[in-house]
């Protein structure tokens, strides 16, 4: 069969390479190759996040195709801050520098291999970038949207090699103080053709975060969160730093991922300690800090930081805990065994940290140590798999994240976490308007909660789960119950009370709302988007609108992606009286979701009360949503 041939397709193009690749192999030869193959294997992940395509990758150098200017700018910048952490961590000086070019020109395309001018402009203006920077057209530049966070310097039109006429350029960097737009939720990844353009660009952003308060979500460039005081309570206060993957295998992230965040549960389940929520300490995921300022950011005394490496069937974790105020360390061990031993040696690591803290279990907690939730390794090992990947919120990233809860169920047909998070999954779907059939969804996640609830009754993401899907059901009050259910078996779990909040703003009582969602905060300051929207939509129901307003800023700051966030924000500016504005908010809201009619809303919202779902009707009208 011949080729398929595109030709003449206008594309965005981006061409990358590392500087000075041959001095990095001429130092170790093995190990730069190493180097370079895996930075641009997350490279290509980076493009593919944002629907880009990596057409090739030739050694040092690296070739995507994008249909979008501002997704293309966004990739390289999200991944030359990772790399450039990346980097600081090593040891030595073969620490591969990458440069790239981004330009638009008509190309042709056979066999997954990309030939053309705007090919060749690409590696042309690549040569130009600093190491680490980006280089662009101007037309590439008229392409971006002004609002996105990328400040452009024009250097001026430049002889290039090959080209008859100088052509202009402009360097590219993030806003100092901004985070990289992130990935525009609900768009497959690659380049599409015959696909119809949304009329608004939007900011590149992923649906973030929790689900209505049920799943953290962080960032891919972390905002610090504000220095607080030391937490005002006698318990000791620690957070849980993301472990280091010591591997030697950039696909075993997750699994290093997975035991910090299992530290931190266990160690927030213990009622004689405070520990920071999981997403505010993952926040410093590959930064180099100085601890006593990561105390002081968090609130905490301690800090527990380590490793992880996992080679074949034999795990070793490192351990350490620092105090907070001083930087010096107060104990440190190694713990080695094989994966079958994996909760033991979770369960070692906690238990010292118990006794160095001088803290009293219950009965209930020394149990709760000593318990295995699986005896086959390999359905944990793809419980975390899954969890890597429900953590990436996108439609395909939740089937994915499902199949692998399953298949950790085939392999331990009696592992409850496994079918809770089955179950979770399918009300993520409800809560994001993911499912095609929602009553279908509704009824997979309450069978596999319950199936989860049989094998063990004390997780709280059972409880979890239950509150969104009775909530969606418009069951205010079971969905309430199940909602305190959560908070009663993991009282520390920040996700429970914003679970909590959310369905009491939906049943009308908002000073109760408000209450809940401040302890969440308390319990995760580094506060998602989701928590910013919920309590502006419980200041719009209350007629705060000046709060509501300020509230909802931040949330689509933080979480530009989110469609009703938008809608709640055109409602608040009717109400104040700024219909161009809200008109604005409608059509971002649109450009996300282009299904969203007042019909739809109608049918969709939870209201216990008519008089709010009216009143949110009512606004959304005057914004011009359609009928």
């Amino acid at each position: 069969m011949a080729a398929k041939q595109l030709s003449g397709k206008l594309a965005v193009i981006l061409h990358a390479d590392v500087v000075g690749s041959t001095a990095l192999v001429q130092q170790n030869e093995h190990k730069a190759h190493t180097r370079i193959q895996d930075s641009f294997k997350r490279f290509g992940e980076t493009i593919s996040k944002y629907h880009g395509q990596v057409r090739e990758l030739r050694g040092d150098a690296l070739l995507a195709e994008f249909d979008r200017a501002s997704d293309a700018v966004a990739a390289a910048l999200s991944f030359l801050s990772d790399q450039a952490k990346f980097n600081a961590q090593l040891d030595d000086d073969i620490r591969p520098l990458v440069r790239v070019g981004i330009a638009m020109g008509e190309v042709v395309i056979a066999d997954n291999t990309i030939t053309g001018a705007g090919v060749v402009l690409a590696q042309r203006l690549e040569q130009l970038a600093d190491s680490g920077g980006i280089c662009i057209t101007p037309a590439v530049r008229e392409a971006i949207p002004r609002r996105l966070p990328f400040e452009l310097e024009n250097i001026g039109e430049q002889e290039l090699k090959g080209f008859d006429e100088p052509v202009g350029v402009y360097r590219v960097a993030l806003t100092r103080g901004a985070t990289v737009p992130l990935p525009e939720p609900g768009r497959s990844s690659g380049p599409a053709e015959g696909l119809p353009k949304l009329k608004i660009v939007i900011t590149a952003a992923v649906i973030a975060a929790i689900t209505y308060g049920v799943v953290n979500w962080q960032p891919k460039e972390p905002i610090t969160p504000e220095p607080k005081e030391q937490t005002p309570s006698e318990k000791p206060s620690i957070a849980v730093l993301p472990f280091n993957n010591m591997s030697g295998d950039p696909d075993q992230e997750y699994f290093a991922d997975g035991i910090t965040e299992d530290l931190t549960t266990d160690l927030s389940r213990i009622s004689g300690l405070f520990v920071v929520a999981r997403n505010s300490s993952f926040s410093y995921k590959g930064r180099s800090m100085d601890l006593r300022t990561v105390a002081r950011e968090l609130g905490v005394k301690y800090i527990l930081e380590g490793s992880v490496r996992r080679v074949n069937d034999q795990i070793r974790i490192n351990a350490q805990l620092v105090d907070g105020e001083t930087g010096g360390h107060i104990w440190a061990d190694r713990f080695d065994g094989a994966m079958a031993d994996i909760f033991s040696l979770q369960d070692d690591v906690n238990r010292e940290i118990v006794a160095k803290l001088k803290v009293n279990l219950t009965p209930t907690e020394e149990e709760r140590l000593v318990k295995v939730e699986t005896v086959n390794p390999d359905a944990y090992d793809m419980l975390l798999r899954g969890l890597q990947q429900y953590t990436y919120y996108s439609r395909e990233s939740m089937v994915t994240a499902r199949d692998m809860f399953k298949q950790a169920v085939a392999l331990d047909p009696n592992y409850a976490r496994a079918y809770s998070n089955i179950a979770l999954t399918y009300g993520t779907e409800i809560n994001f308007y993911w499912t095609p059939n929602r009553e279908e969804s509704i009824r997979l996640g309450l069978e596999y909660a319950n199936k989860a609830l049989q094998l063990d009754d004390s997780i709280p993401q059972i409880y979890l789960t239950r509150s969104i899907l009775y909530l969606s059901q418009r069951q205010h009050e079971a969905a309430r119950e199940a909602a305190m259910r959560t908070i009663e078996v993991f009282p520390d779990y920040a996700d429970g009370h914003a679970a909590l909040a959310f369905v009491l703003s939906y049943s009308g009582q908002y000073e109760q709302a408000l209450e809940a969602l401040e302890r969440a905060k308390q319990l995760n300051i580094q506060v998602t988007g989701v928590y910013f929207g919920v309590e502006g939509r419980i200041f719009f129901l209350m007629g705060r609108y000046t709060d509501a307003l300020a509230s909802l800023e931040k949330s689509i700051e933080l979480n530009p992606g989110f469609d009703r966030t938008h809608l709640t924000l055109a409602a608040v500016l009717v109400r104040l009286g700024r219909l161009d504005d809200a008109a604005w908010s409608v059509e971002e809201a649109l450009a996300i979701s282009p299904e969203i009619t007042l019909a739809k809303e109608r049918r969709e919202a939870n209201y216990l009360h008519e008089a709010d779902l009216e009143n949110y009707l009512d606004a959304l009208r005057d914004a011009g949503v359609p009928e």
